[in-house]
């Protein structure tokens, strides 16, 4: 689900087999999973969701990636103990489930992590990467939240407000050309406002011949077509990180 005009849910592409190389914690409110470098380095991020979990071992294999490369990472549980879309549902009922879980209304979760974070990891740089409804919650956060040193939307664009080019910070977005949720259209438009109105650095990147979810949610034994844009878009994802928190 990236597409606010119309929500629909996506597929959940391929599952992996994982457990994770973290812990799970309580930060106030919420549960979450924390992964640790090998060696601190004062750098955090948060990972924000898809729609379909916290628990979703493909996300938790991103964020063992992203540690792995120098950063405490957290992955925060945004839906707040409500249930996460399930494969299964029946898609008319999907428009009534995202009203409960907008990707705009998380900042009291946001404000938490912060504290987390800088308390308990002494984390000093915080950067936020999002993939899906999480790409979404970065895209309002980069626009909001000043103390994120860059961001990384990946296939999520807010769509329904006139200052969506009024980022505060670094911000990467990265998009696949054929993606049945983000038609480029959306892709076209948030660029045009960007390239208008952004006074800070961006990027935007549209992975050819790749559908939604790919960056996340196709296995490393992919097709040899994929496996290229999938390691590519991984390696800027960090790049990113490394350059801007």
């Amino acid at each position: 689900m990236a597409n606010e005009a119309h929500p629909c849910p996506c597929d959940i592409g391929h599952r992996i087999e994982y457990g994770g190389m973290g812990r799970e914690v309580q930060v106030e409110h919420i549960r979450a999973y924390v992964t640790k470098p090998p060696f601190d380095t004062g750098k955090a991020v948060i990972v924000i969701q898809d729609i379909f979990g916290w628990q979703l071992p493909n996300t938790r294999y991103m964020a063992d990636m992203i540690a792995g490369n120098g950063y405490t990472v957290i992955v925060p549980d945004f839906f707040v103990g409500q249930e996460p879309w399930h494969p299964s549902g029946d898609w008319a009922t999907f428009p009534d489930w995202l009203k409960t879980r907008d990707a705009r209304k998380i900042n009291r979760e946001v404000d938490a992590v912060l504290r987390y974070l800088k308390q308990q990891c002494q984390a000093r740089n915080i950067g936020v990467v999002g993939f899906c409804w999480g790409g979404v919650a970065v895209h309002h956060l980069m626009m909001t939240y000043p103390e994120f040193r860059a961001g990384v939307s990946v296939y999520g664009i807010v769509k329904d407000c006139e200052d969506v080019h009024s980022l505060k910070n670094p911000t990467l977005f990265i998009f696949a050309e054929n993606d049945a949720v983000i038609p480029l259209e959306q892709v076209s438009l948030l660029t045009q406002k960007l390239k208008k109105h952004c006074q800070v650095e961006y990027q935007i990147k549209t992975f050819s011949g790749q559908t939604h979810g790919f960056v996340h949610r196709k296995r490393e034994d992919c097709s040899a077509e994929d496996k290229p844009y999938v390691d590519e878009a991984r390696r800027n994802l960090i790049e990113w990180l490394h350059k801007y928190v």
